[in-house]
C-alpha cells in the first residue's frame, strides 16, 4: 500500500471540509430540495395526535358525468409530482389540463375530461389513531371550455 502524498491528504482533506461545511449549512438553511446536503422533513415531522391527516388524490369528470381516478397508472404523473406542484396549481389551475391531457395520451378511445381537482381527504385521527372518519376539500378545480 502506498502512503499519500502531501498534495492527496490536502486534497481529501478539503472535499471532507467542504462536505461538512455543506450538511451544516444545508442543515441550518437547506430545504427538501437541496437534499442529500439538506434535510429531508418528510420523514422528520410528525402531525398533532388529534390532527387530521392529509390524503391528497386527483380526480377528473369524464364528458358522461363519471368521476375518474386520476393516479400514476391512468396518467403516468405521480402523486408526489401533483401534491409538490400543488401550489402552482392552486395559483393557476389551467395547469391541471396537463393531467387531462395526459389521460387522454393514455386512454384515447375514452370519454373527455370535462374537469380535474385536486381533493385532499382529510382522514379522522383522535389520539394517534384513525377514526374511521374523513372530509372531502376540494382544493384547486379546473374546467374545460365548453
Amino acid at each position: 500500500m502506498e502512503n499519500l502524498t502531501a498534495r492527496g491528504r490536502t486534497t481529501r482533506l478539503g472535499a471532507t471540509a467542504l462536505g461538512i461545511v455543506l450538511l451544516l449549512v444545508g442543515t441550518l438553511w437547506g430545504s427538501d430540495d437541496d437534499f442529500p446536503f439538506g434535510p429531508f422533513r418528510m420523514y422528520a415531522t410528525s402531525n398533532p395526535p388529534n390532527a387530521p391527516a392529509p390524503d391528497t388524490r386527483v380526480e377528473g369528470v369524464n364528458s358522461a358525468g363519471d368521476v375518474i381516478d386520476l393516479d400514476q397508472d391512468a396518467t403516468g404523473i405521480r402523486r408526489a409530482e401533483v401534491e409538490g406542484q400543488q401550489g402552482r396549481y392552486a395559483a393557476d389551475p389551467t395547469l391541471l389540463a396537463e393531467i387531462a391531457d395526459a389521460y387522454a395520451e393514455r386512454h384515447p378511445a375514452a370519454a373527455a375530461l370535462v374537469e380535474v381537482r385536486i381533493v385532499i381527504r382529510w382522514q379522522g385521527i383522535r389520539a394517534g389513531r384513525p377514526t374511521g372518519r374523513h372530509t372531502d376539500e376540494t382544493v384547486v378545480r379546473w374546467q374545460a371550455s365548453r
